[in-house]
C-alpha cells in the first residue's frame, strides 16, 4: 500500500498521559520510536520539541472526551493535525495497548487511511462552547421547574393545573408567599394578575394544600437556584453577542428561513461554522449531523436504516425547528412533511424536514443569499401527472366514473 506520509506520528490520548509513536519510513526501512509524556503544560511543550526534531509533517490522535484539545492547541502551529473518531479506527482485537494504539494510529496515517474529523477554527470554537453551556443551563432551569411542580403536588396545590407556567409573574408571586407562610387560598388567589386558563373558583379549589416547613423550604431552595441559573444566562447571552461579532451577517441569512429564531441560527452557526468547504458535499454534512439513513446491507438485503446516534446539540436543535417550521401555512417545509407523513410516519418526515433545512442553510451559508420558498403546492407542480392519476385511481375506488378534460 501507498506511503502518503513518510514522517508522521500517532497519539493515543489520556487524561494524565500521551503515548506517542513516531512513524519514519526511508524507502522500504520504517522505524518507529516510542514516547509516554505528562498531558501538563510542560510536558506537552518538552513532547511537541521532541516530535518536531525527526520533521514530522502530520500527527493523529483520538477524539477522546475533552483531553485531545490541550494537546491539538500545543502542535497546531507546527505540524498537520488529524482528529479521527475513535469508533473508525479499532485496531485487532487481542492487541490492546497504550503503545500498539499509537503505532497503530500512525501507521493507519501514514497510508492515508483515517478521515479527519470536523474540528472548527478557534472563533467558532468560542461560540460553540457559549450556545452549549447555554443549553445546559436552560435544561438545569428546567430540571428546577420540574422539582418545584414536584414540590407542590406533594404538597397537594394543583398549581400546575390552572396555570401554564408556574414562573409567570402570579406564579412566582403565589410561590413567594408559600414560601412566607401564606396558607389561605383566597389571599393566594388574590396575588394572581391577567387571565388564567382556569377561573377563580378553580383557582382557589387547587391552592387548598398542606404546606409544611421542609416544603417550604424546597420551594425557597429551587427558586434561588433558577434565580441564579437565569442570571448565568443573562450573562451568557450577552457574551454570545460580543462572539457574534463577525457572525452577525450569517446569522441574519439562517433567520430568513421559517422554523430557524435567533437563538437557534446562533445554534447553526457554533456546530458547523460559516465555512462549508470543510465538507466536501452536502451530503457529508447531513451524515456528519445524523440526519441521513445508515448504509447496513448483506447478501442484497437492508438490514436497518436507523440514524445513528450523534451529540445532544445540532440533530435535537434542528428538529425543534423543524417542527416550527412545518407550522408555516403553504409552505414547502410543511408541504414536505405532510407528503412523507402520510407514507412513512412523522418521525422519518420531521428528520427529513431537518435534513432538508440543513441543506438550504449550507447553500445559503455557501452563497450567502436569503432564503426562498418553493411554496406549498412545489410537489403538486412537479407531480402534476402522477398526482392525477393517483386521484383519479382514488375515485374509481369509491366508484365514480369522471371524464377529464384538459384545462
Amino acid at each position: 500500500m501507498e506511503v502518503l506520509h513518510p514522517r508522521c506520528a500517532g497519539l493515543d490520548v489520556h487524561a494524565g498521559s500521551v503515548a506517542a509513536c513516531v512513524r519514519i519510513a526511508l524507502g522500504t526501512e520504517v522505524t518507529y520510536e516510542h514516547r509516554t509524556v505528562s498531558t501538563t503544560t510542560r510536558g506537552l511543550l518538552e513532547w511537541d520539541e521532541w516530535l518536531t526534531r525527526p520533521r514530522c509533517t502530520h500527527v493523529a490522535m483520538e477524539a477522546t472526551g475533552v483531553y485531545w484539545k490541550p494537546v491539538w492547541h500545543v502542535l497546531e502551529e507546527h505540524v498537520m493535525l488529524v482528529l479521527a473518531n475513535a469508533m473508525h479506527i479499532r485496531t485487532v482485537p487481542g492487541r490492546k495497548s497504550d503503545m500498539n494504539d499509537a503505532t497503530w494510529i500512525a501507521d493507519l496515517l501514514a497510508h492515508g487511511l483515517i478521515r479527519s474529523s470536523f474540528v472548527p477554527p478557534a472563533p467558532i470554537q468560542a461560540l460553540r462552547d457559549l450556545t452549549r453551556t447555554r443549553k445546559q443551563l436552560v435544561g438545569e432551569m428546567a430540571r428546577h421547574t420540574l422539582r418545584i411542580q414536584k414540590t407542590l403536588e406533594d404538597a397537594n396545590l394543583k398549581l400546575t393545573q390552572v396555570m401554564s407556567d408556574i414562573l409567570g409573574t402570579s406564579g412566582r408571586a403565589i410561590l413567594e408567599a408559600l414560601i412566607a407562610g401564606e396558607t389561605d387560598a383566597e389571599t393566594l388567589a388574590d396575588l394572581t394578575r391577567g387571565r388564567l386558563k382556569a377561573p377563580r373558583r378553580t383557582l382557589v379549589e387547587a391552592l387548598h394544600g398542606h404546606v409544611p416547613d421542609h416544603h417550604r423550604f424546597l420551594l425557597q431552595l429551587h427558586l434561588a437556584q433558577i434565580e441564579s441559573v437565569t442570571a448565568a444566562i443573562t450573562a451568557i447571552e450577552a457574551r454570545i453577542g460580543d462572539a457574534l461579532g463577525p457572525f452577525r451577517a450569517a446569522v441574519s441569512l439562517l433567520t430568513t428561513m421559517p422554523g430557524l429564531s435567533d437563538t437557534t441560527a446562533r445554534v447553526l452557526i457554533a456546530e458547523i461554522g460559516t465555512d462549508m468547504t470543510r465538507f466536501p458535499s452536502v451530503g457529508h454534512l447531513i451524515s456528519w449531523a445524523g440526519l441521513c439513513p445508515r448504509l447496513d446491507e448483506s447478501a442484497g438485503k437492508r438490514r436497518s436504516t436507523r440514524t445513528r446516534k450523534s451529540a445532544q446539540w445540532l440533530k435535537p436543535t434542528l428538529v425543534n425547528a423543524a417542527w416550527a417550521a412545518t407550522r408555516k401555512k403553504d409552505g414547502y417545509l410543511q408541504a414536505q412533511f405532510l407528503r412523507l407523513k402520510s407514507r412513512r410516519g412523522a418521525k422519518k418526515a420531521i428528520l427529513a424536514v431537518a435534513s432538508s433545512m440543513l441543506t438550504a442553510a449550507s447553500y445559503m451559508l455557501r452563497d450567502g443569499v436569503e432564503y426562498h420558498d418553493l411554496g406549498g403546492q412545489y410537489f403538486a407542480q412537479r407531480d402534476k401527472d402522477r398526482v392525477t392519476q393517483r386521484l383519479l385511481q382514488r375515485l374509481r375506488d369509491l366508484g365514480v366514473v369522471v371524464e377529464v378534460k384538459a384545462a
